[in-house]
């Protein structure tokens, strides 16, 4: 690819991900509680836009945003869960009819991420368009591609699931936190050149939904953050240990980082500075 034909790339996407960017919340919100991980719902996001930024150049006129929006993230939810192997992943299971209940119910939207992930994937998806990002019975039938009946049956089971006190979410995996601890150290107390040391040579970065970079240019990742009001702290996240990251001494993070490690050294970092939206939807603890 010539220069010139990589800079219009470059143009077009930046252009597409400026036109989603106010829908990017509410995406992440769905895809979170259908994997029932914040991480892994930014990653089917991320999936979604880079096959919906494709597919933009193969229809005749742009379809109607929002709903080919939702409508690809959905499947692609799908997907994600079905190459994961997780439980309840076929689209159409459970949806038979039983009495209709269309009223909304607000307990649905304080339900943490992983409870979901005891409702098979139809009723999930249903409770989730409907109840917590306000969809209608059309939009919401539209979105799955099944049917307004099948979806009022839905959302009666998995509402009536949800508030089942013994439907519980998978037991957190801790793991040692030492080398986590070390990390936060370092970054509270400035030590930059402790923290290069720290990386493995050809460490990775993915500064998410902005940019990667590798080796040597991960030292200008600390670089960026001598001026930032910025400290970590240790956290239980999604069923691992990730650093939150608190502004101006803020009691509630606003991101997250994880870290991958080998022999010691860290070997990749996720940050996910540029997609804030995250923290609002993360259920997290600071471990004992």
């Amino acid at each position: 690819m010539s220069r010139e034909a990589h800079a219009a790339v470059a143009r077009a996407r930046d252009e597409f991900l400026a036109m989603v960017e106010g829908l990017r919340p509410e995406l992440h919100r769905y895809c979170a509680r259908l994997t029932g991980s914040v991480v892994e719902g930014e990653d089917v996001v991320q999936d979604a836009l880079a096959k919906a930024f494709y597919s933009l150049g193969l229809v005749p006129e742009p379809p109607p945003l929002r709903p080919w929006l939702f409508r690809i993230a959905h499947n692609a939810a799908l997907d994600h869960l079905k190459r994961h192997e997780r439980r309840f992943t076929e689209a159409r299971a459970d949806m038979s009819d039983v009495p209709e209940d269309e009223a909304p119910d607000p307990l649905v939207a304080r339900v943490a991420l992983a409870k979901f992930l005891a409702l098979p994937v139809a009723q999930r998806g249903a409770v989730i368009l409907k109840d917590v990002l306000g969809q209608s019975l059309e939009e919401t039938a539209e979105i799955m591609d099944s049917t307004v009946p099948a979806v009022k049956a839905a959302l009666v089971r998995g509402r009536s699931r949800l508030r089942d006190p013994d439907v519980e979410p998978a037991p957190l995996a801790v793991e040692a936190r030492a080398e986590l601890d070390r990390y936060a150290a370092l970054f509270n107390a400035r030590d930059w050149d402790g923290l290069r040391a720290l990386v493995q040579e050809d460490c990775r970065l993915d500064l998410v939904a902005k940019s990667r970079r590798r080796g040597k240019e991960v030292g200008l990742y600390f670089t960026q953050y001598a001026k930032a009001p910025v400290t970590l702290r240790v956290v239980a996240l999604d069923g691992r240990l990730a650093l939150a990251a608190h502004v101006d001494g803020a009691e509630r993070p606003a991101y997250f980082i994880l870290l991958e490690w080998e022999d010691g050294r860290v070997r990749s970092i996720r940050d996910f500075r540029y997609v804030p939206y995250i923290a609002a939807e993360a259920d997290y603890f600071v471990p004992v």
